[in-house]
């Protein structure tokens, strides 16, 4: 079992400093917290990160843990608002995706996935206040490792922390990190969900 240390790596650091102003920017057009967001609108959000996430994930499947998937918890959902999985097989997918070639550039993307976890558990919390979705109505994408989450992120952490430390793999995993924030934004922008 590796050891914890509360120093964080230089890779952590990188990625936090590097994504930093696209993070904020994404973060800031999000609607989840606008006044005109309501249930229908959600619902077209869900759809849209589904298809980005399905084709991301395929893409990371080599990379990945089975357990860190998500796509999943998003399919529950979209059922659980109402669509079949035919339409949910039917809805339109991502095509610019980040380039995951090597385990450096797969860190980077996955800190950006990973990362929104943590945010989810804000989400999950806002959406249940707001309109009574929960994680078995709607919302189980927003928390959807539940209670392992903090275990599962600490996890991330020592894998990040175990990565090859040279300059060259941690800018691929900082460049994959910022397309990756970057292109789920455009994406979100083409499926005009961002305020």
């Amino acid at each position: 079992m590796p050891t914890r240390t509360t120093t964080p790596s230089p890779l952590l650091l990188a990625l936090r400093e590097g994504t930093r102003d696209c993070h904020k920017a994404l973060e800031a057009r999000l609607p989840f917290f606008s006044p005109g967001f309501d249930p229908a609108a959600y619902r077209c959000l869900l759809q849209a990160y589904y298809g980005f996430h399905a084709p991301l994930e395929a893409r990371l499947a080599s990379y990945q843990e089975p357990g860190r998937v998500k796509l999943p918890a998003l399919s529950l959902d979209l059922q659980a608002l109402n669509l079949s999985p035919a339409d949910i097989d039917a809805l339109p997918l991502c095509q610019a995706l980040p380039s995951v070639h090597d385990e450096a550039s797969a860190l980077g993307v996955m800190y950006v996935l990973e990362g929104s976890t943590l945010g989810g558990q804000v989400l999950k919390k806002a959406m249940a206040e707001r309109f009574g979705i929960g994680a078995d109505n709607g919302a189980g994408f927003l928390d959807v490792y539940g209670e392992r989450t903090a275990s599962y992120w600490r996890s991330f952490l020592d894998r990040l922390g175990q990565a090859p430390a040279s300059a060259a793999a941690q800018a691929a995993s900082v460049q994959a990190a910022v397309a990756t924030f970057q292109l789920f934004e455009a994406w979100l922008g083409q499926r005009n969900v961002l305020i």
